[in-house]
């Protein structure tokens, strides 16, 4: 059994594992996350993200299989990253509003004594609720936008900007589970 290094410091990420019970050791990654230097689809730059975290961290250490993750949305092709600041994270939610966008997380294991690795993608659809500029100045005072992909979380005061959502909904939260569970498979491990 290989020990399972979590290549973040993403509390999202690790509520979620530690929900379902995965013991496991947090090693983050130090690689730089600007994902508009790299080239391809939104998909292929979250998986190259995800690799390249999970590379970072698995040259440092002797032995253990890295999970690395990214976690990016996109509308209409743009893709939003974490807010800079308030500002940015209004602009987002205001583009956001009322639309259509999907949730891509790029995930990758690495498997740090031989660099076998594996790397897949999770894609959700999330349809917004139309929200008032006070809606969203009211969001905003909450500082939960702070560090989140397109300015929101679902999993907190964020799920009232949502109406609804088709697909993976631990994949919006920062990790898709499910698809993590598949990719373990391939290593002979399992969440359950």
């Amino acid at each position: 059994m290989h020990e399972l290094i979590l290549a973040s410091s993403s509390p999202r990420r690790r509520e979620l594992l530690s929900g379902v019970g995965v013991s496991f050791k947090i090693i983050p990654s130090n690689m730089d996350e600007d994902i508009n230097a790299l080239e391809g689809s939104p998909e292929e730059k979250a998986e190259k993200l995800a690799l390249g975290k999970a590379l970072d961290v698995a040259e440092r250490i002797d032995s253990g299989l890295v999970l690395g993750a990214d976690t990016i949305v996109v509308l209409n092709g743009r893709i939003f990253g974490k807010p800079r600041d308030r500002q940015d994270a209004f602009e987002m939610l205001s583009n956001l509003n009322g639309q259509v966008h999907q949730v891509i997380t790029g995930v990758a294991l690495v498997d740090a004594k031989t660099g076998k690795h594996r790397v897949s993608h999770e894609t959700t659809t999330v349809i917004f609720r139309k929200l008032s500029d006070d809606k969203i100045i009211r969001y905003l005072d909450t500082g939960e936008y702070q560090g989140k992909a397109g300015a929101y979380a679902i999993q907190g005061t964020g799920a009232l900007l949502v109406e609804r959502i088709n697909g993976c909904y631990s994949n919006v939260v920062g990790l898709p589970l499910s698809l993590l569970d598949k990719l373990l498979e391939e290593f002979g491990q399992r969440l359950l």
